[in-house]
C-alpha cells in the first residue's frame, strides 16, 4: 500500500484578489497564514512520520509546509509548479476581459491552447504527472503544491468520478489523502479522502 497526501498552499494576495497566479512567486498573505494556523489546530492533517516530503519550491508552498508541519526536511520538485499563465499573470478576469488574446484562450480549448507566453493545461498536466509518478514510485509522499497540479493528479487517478480538472480544485490549505495499491508491477488508486477532514469514510476508486 502506498500513501500520498496532496496539500494546496495557503492563500496569497493574488488568491484573495482573484488574480491569475502561476509562475509568480508570491508569499502567503497574512490572512492566508492565519487560516493555515487555524486549520492546523483542527488536527485534520496526517502525521508526517513515514512520508517523504516535497514542495514545488515556490515560496508559498515552502511557507505552507512550515506552517502546517514545522521546519521539516524536504525535497523540492519544480515540476509540481502551478500552470504558467504567461502574460495573464497577476491580472484579473475584469482586467483581461477586453483583450482578444484572453478571449481566444478563455473561450477556446485551453487544455491544448497555451496562454500567450505561458503553457497549456495539457503541458502542465504532463510535467506534473511525470513528477508525481516518480515521487510515489519512491515511497509514501506528502506533497505541498498548487491547486492546478492537485486537480490534474486527481483527475488522472480517479477518472471514474466524472470530474474534470477544474472540479477537483481544493481550497487553500486543503487537499486529498490517497491510498494506492500494487497492480501488475505498478500502483493503482484505491481510495481518497479530503484533508483536513475528520469524516471516517473513504471514496473508492471510480465510485
Amino acid at each position: 500500500m502506498r500513501r500520498v497526501c496532496l496539500i494546496r498552499h495557503g492563500a496569497t494576495r493574488a488568491n484573495e484578489a482573484r488574480l491569475y497566479c502561476g509562475s509568480s512567486d508570491l508569499p502567503l498573505s497574512d490572512r492566508g497564514l492565519a487560516e493555515l494556523l487555524h486549520l492546523r489546530e483542527g488536527a485534520g492533517y496526517p502525521e508526517r512520520a513515514g512520508y517523504s516530503i516535497y514542495t514545488s519550491g515556490m515560496v508559498r508552498t515552502e511557507q505552507t509546509l512550515k506552517a502546517l508541519f514545522g521546519p521539516v526536511a524536504h525535497q523540492v520538485e519544480p515540476d509540481l509548479r502551478e500552470l504558467d499563465f504567461g502574460v495573464f499573470e497577476l491580472h484579473s478576469y475584469e482586467e483581461l476581459a477586453e483583450r482578444a488574446d484572453y478571449q481566444t484562450w478563455i473561450s477556446g480549448d485551453n487544455e491544448n491552447q497555451r496562454c500567450p507566453g505561458g503553457e497549456s493545461g495539457r503541458e502542465m498536466t504532463a510535467r506534473v504527472w511525470r513528477a508525481f509518478q516518480r515521487l510515489v514510485g519512491a515511497g509514501d509522499a506528502l506533497i505541498v503544491t498548487h491547486g492546478g497540479p492537485i486537480a490534474a493528479i486527481m483527475a488522472g487517478l480517479f477518472p471514474g468520478e466524472g470530474k474534470n480538472r477544474f472540479q477537483w480544485q481544493s481550497a487553500p490549505g486543503h487537499g486529498y489523502q490517497i491510498e494506492l495499491e500494487a497492480d501488475g508491477g505498478g500502483l493503482a488508486p484505491r481510495t481518497y479522502r479530503p484533508i483536513p477532514d475528520s469524516r471516517p469514510q473513504d471514496h473508492k476508486k471510480g465510485l
